[in-house]
């Protein structure tokens, strides 16, 4: 009886077979599936070019590309299914854009991406959030969906949108504000409203603009006396510290973020200065928790070391000592030359 010859593999080259791969397949159900498969129409190829490889359902009907379709193409696995709603068009993780672009095209318009995640991609550096917040209507019951957090709001999603880019996404102010009012911990409200004003991301005035627009907002009264300091130039929540402290054991209030050209001609801004009797200058210089990080901290030696002069006494005090100790840091600033300006 004569032997079947063995099935030899086919490389996919012709171009109906919509792969051009040119890697070897046998003959299966998936080939017969692949020289069927449809184009897929500019307007889908528009989409996805602008949402980082994500597709709605929605948007592919409107695209003339019918269910049966999409599900030719997860069955190929050149897709895949992100959530009920949302397909991706590539396989493999999603970077944290393409989790942001799931989360708005699976709640659909008018969701726009907030909180910490938007002033993540607005630029704002050591406040980042695993998980995605992307603002929703009041009136959207959304299942949950993995790695990201419905906030349910009534505020006028659509005005918040910032402009220029393709991905929904809230302007500073709002994001930031919205996100401070509901932060379970007020020192850490006050930290990321005194960063983004930092970072120069925004200004104490556009917030307060924006605070008056977003009538009623949690801590409203608070955040006016946040940002009457930030406007008095103080640059983080540690300087206002600073200022509560001087207040409360009779230290005069010190000049914030003077300029000064250290050792090596580099200009530096210091965070709190008292000029002496003696004409000799005492600066205290805050340190966050960020500082301590093994990088910071060098850098922070060497700036130390780079402002310290003759006529220049440079100390500096942690965040937390000038929040939980304060008492200790007056004392210490009244040995160094304060008293003489208190008495």
């Amino acid at each position: 009886m004569p032997q079947r010859k063995p099935k030899v593999p086919l490389r996919h080259t012709r171009p109906r077979c919509g792969r051009g791969c040119g890697e070897l397949h046998g003959h299966d159900r998936n080939d017969r599936h692949d020289r069927r498969m449809k184009p897929l129409p500019p307007k889908v190829l528009a989409f996805a070019d602008a949402q980082a490889g994500l597709v709605a359902r929605r948007q592919l009907r409107v695209a003339g590309f019918t269910r049966k379709h999409v599900d030719a193409q997860l069955t190929a696995r050149r897709w895949s299914a992100r959530s009920s709603v949302v397909v991706s068009t590539f396989t493999g993780a999603l970077t944290r854009e393409q989790q942001a672009w799931l989360g708005v095209l699976h709640a659909g318009p008018p969701a726009i991406v907030g909180g910490y995640t938007a002033l993540e991609h607005h630029g704002l550096r050591n406040w980042r959030r695993e998980r995605i917040t992307i603002l929703v209507d009041d009136e959207e019951h959304l299942a949950p969906l993995d790695g990201i957090d419905w906030f349910r709001t009534r505020r006028p999603l659509e005005v918040w949108r910032t402009t220029g880019r393709d991905l929904p996404l809230a302007r500073v102010e709002p994001a930031a504000l919205l996100c401070a009012a509901h932060e379970p911990n007020w020192r850490t409200a006050q930290g990321l409203l005194a960063a983004v004003v930092q970072q120069r991301l925004t200004t104490p005035a556009a917030l307060r603009t924006q605070m008056e627009r977003m009538k009623p907002l949690r801590r409203a009264p608070r955040f006016r006396l946040l940002l009457t300091e930030f406007e008095g130039g103080a640059q983080s929540v540690a300087e206002v510290d600073v200022k509560r402290m001087c207040t409360d054991f009779g230290l005069p209030v010190p000049a914030r973020q003077r300029r000064r050209q250290d050792s090596s001609g580099r200009w530096r801004y210091t965070d709190c200065e008292w000029t002496l009797p003696t004409g000799e200058v005492l600066v205290l210089e805050v340190d966050g928790a960020f500082h301590m990080e093994v990088e910071h901290w060098e850098g922070d030696i060497q700036r130390q070391r780079g402002l310290t002069t003759p006529g220049r006494i440079v100390v500096r005090a942690t965040a937390r000592e000038i929040r939980d100790e304060p008492f200790q840091l007056a004392a210490d600033l009244r040995n160094l030359g304060l008293a003489a300006l208190c008495a």
